[in-house]
């Protein structure tokens, strides 16, 4: 967060109007209810796309739900590009119905097919379901570009927040195996370092979508085992090498306690040959792009999102 800077007014009024709320009890189903219940009243109303069709990719524990939007672009190529999207929620909340009106909007923007990702929740479900999981349906998604009407030679991978953290580990991945090369990442307010050793957290404690202790308590539930915290699976900013990763567009938020995480993991990236750009939203809050209706600033997101994605496929 650069010094100085302030939330816009439009997150302001958004946090006034949440502190006027009933409070959610801090359990992942409380959590994931009132989830359900802000996109109703967050989010704008669904934009039509080309086409939205369901699948299921094999898992190590039953079916992924898949869920496969064409943009109106990509209804005018025989086999346009892909984006594989995990969506946010702290490993704990979140599903394909959140997420529905961002997969749409990107769809429709970078003229693309998304493929958004219903993987397993913890706590029923702990580090690594989700990550097998959306390696899982990467694979799926590659190995039936035919059934799903893709390029599988133009693949990127995309998600925010816990969505995020899949992605760039689901990359690390793909790099190490060398079978399927990604066009891009798309990371939007990433989590990469789950250890939390870093000098990332203070700043940010009350008055936010995402504070310190809901932080420190997803990845508590995600991952008890601080050790684990250190696997590059969890914590993609611990790899020792991100050198060959696809180029990547981060989105970041000022106001979020992810940031400083997001930031050197960008700078790390740049550093080590990867084509990077970030783009800065310094007075919005983590989760913005996921209350439209209320924070504007994530149509920006969502357009800058789509131009990186097209000149990239």
């Amino acid at each position: 967060m650069p010094a100085g800077a302030q939330l816009d007014a439009d997150s302001v009024a958004f946090m006034k109007k949440a502190a006027a709320a009933p409070p959610v009890a801090p359990t992942p189903e409380a959590m994931q209810e009132a989830k359900r219940r802000g996109r109703l009243t967050n989010q704008p109303d669904l934009p039509q796309v080309y086409r939205v069709k369901e699948y299921a990719a094999p898992g190590l524990d039953g079916p992924i739900p898949v869920r496969v939007y064409h943009g109106y672009g990509a209804a005018e190529l025989s086999a346009p590009p892909v984006l594989v999207y995990f969506h946010g929620g702290g490993w704990i909340t979140g599903d394909l119905d959140s997420h529905d009106w961002i997969c749409r909007m990107i769809a429709n923007a970078a003229g693309c097919v998304v493929a958004s990702v219903d993987y397993r929740l913890a706590p029923g479900h702990r580090f690594p379901a989700a990550y097998d999981d959306a390696l899982a349906a990467m694979h799926w998604v590659a190995a039936n570009a035919a059934l799903l009407r893709i390029d599988p030679a133009r693949i990127s991978v995309g998600g925010d927040s816990a969505g995020g953290n899949l992605a760039a580990a689901v990359a690390l991945t793909l790099r190490a195996e060398g079978r399927l090369k990604l066009r891009t990442q798309i990371l939007i307010y990433p989590a990469v370092d789950l250890s939390m050793s870093g000098d990332y957290y203070g700043r940010f404690t009350k008055g936010l979508i995402l504070t310190d202790d809901a932080v420190r308590m997803s990845i508590g539930i995600y991952i008890p085992d601080p050790a684990e915290r250190k696997d590059w699976r969890a914590s993609p900013l611990l790899a020792p090498s991100l050198r060959g990763l696809p180029p990547t567009c981060m989105i970041m938020a000022g106001f979020d306690p992810l940031h400083a995480e997001g930031e050197v993991f960008a700078a790390r990236l740049e550093k080590e040959g990867v084509a990077t750009t970030i783009e800065r939203f310094p007075g919005q809050m983590h989760g913005f792009m996921s209350n439209a209706r209320l924070l504007p600033k994530a149509y920006e997101a969502i357009e800058k999102i789509g131009a990186y994605l097209k000149a990239n496929q």
